[in-house]
């Protein structure tokens, strides 16, 4: 299915804590890396991650009756994957904006998904379809 390597880079205020967050408790592997950014093989995408002010968000996107923080960025992953982080991040005590749950339940575009913030406010979402070939369907 992936043809293309996305590339996003976004601001952090401290290297060591997106090292922790990132790295160990998400899974991502360490990359390249200055005194000023560092990059992460974010599950086969690219996330360069540079100190400076974080994006600012607000909960405008509405997505099933849902607000979601906007904007955001995020992974569709397998289910065992995207199960096994939700645990992870659980484990962890790591708060999250929108609980680990089924986002359009009995659709075909059923996912199970969850929002959380990064220890410098950045919005992730990480979710996985039911039936993957469906990704765009509405």
């Amino acid at each position: 299915m992936q043809s293309s390597i996305f590339h996003l880079a976004i601001n952090v205020t401290d290297l060591c804590q997106a090292r922790e967050f990132y790295g160990k408790l998400l899974g991502a592997e360490e990359g390249r890396s200055t005194e000023t950014w560092v990059d992460f093989n974010f599950f086969g995408h690219q996330l360069s991650l540079h100190l400076g002010s974080p994006l600012t968000t607000e909960l405008t996107g509405k997505v099933d009756n849902t607000m979601v923080p906007m904007p955001h960025f995020g992974l569709v992953l397998s289910f065992s994957v995207w199960k096994r982080i939700a645990n992870r991040l659980d484990d962890a005590r790591i708060e999250f904006v929108i609980p680990p749950s089924v986002r359009f339940a009995g659709k075909p575009s059923e996912q199970h998904t969850f929002f959380l913030f990064d220890p410098f406010g950045n919005p992730l979402e990480l979710k996985s379809f039911k039936d993957m070939s469906r990704l765009f369907t509405s």
